[in-house]
């Protein structure tokens, strides 16, 4: 997609918006940060209220899918999203350190998602399959982790834990899917 600009001598000169996605400039940065704050808020409220259900949305690892989606960075900024994302989970989770070990693999897939599989074409349910499959990586690692090496526990107690983690991935991908059409306009990042 190209735009055009004046330049002060008043020739016009063609902007490419190519060479703007995927960099992590301060807009982005700025974005990055809004969703991980909103991100934390909701899983303190939001969050700790649909506790009682058994299922709920991670809401700061929708916010870094909501931001990979929308930057669309290269699969190493990705990782520094998910590590951002993992560093702000630390006020809330259960297990301090092991976001890490979740949040980096599957913010590469979403790196990967937004940066190669994204198109203006099958961007009506990237959004959806993306964030699912990336709170099942992040979910299932934690899952494995916590029960096996955490607790002790035998690993076919693994999937007592596989519907909070099947449950957790469709609310977060619902979230994810509502607010990036709305998010991407406003952030005037749409494809």
């Amino acid at each position: 997609m190209q735009n055009q600009e004046n330049t002060p001598q008043g020739a016009v000169r063609t902007i490419s918006t190519e060479n703007v996605r995927g960099k992590l400039d301060v807009s982005a940065l700025v974005l990055i940060a809004i969703l991980l704050a909103a991100g934390v808020i909701l899983n303190a409220t939001v969050g700790k209220a649909l506790a009682i259900t058994g299922i709920q949305p991670e809401f700061c690892i929708a916010a870094f899918c909501i931001a990979i989606l929308l930057i669309r960075p290269s699969i190493p900024q990705a990782i520094i999203i998910g590590i951002l994302g993992a560093t702000v989970i630390q006020l809330t989770t259960s297990i301090p350190g092991l976001e890490y070990l979740c949040d980096i693999p599957a913010s590469a897939f979403m790196g990967f998602m937004a940066a190669k599989v994204l198109t203006k074409k099958n961007r009506v349910y990237i959004p959806f399959v993306g964030t699912f499959i990336t709170t099942l990586i992040s979910g299932s690692i934690f899952a494995t982790v916590a029960t096996i090496f955490v607790m002790g526990a035998e690993p076919a107690s693994i999937l007592v834990m596989a519907p909070i983690v099947l449950g957790t991935a469709l609310a977060n991908a619902i979230v994810v899917q509502a607010l990036y059409f709305p998010l991407a306009k406003a952030a005037k990042r749409e494809l």
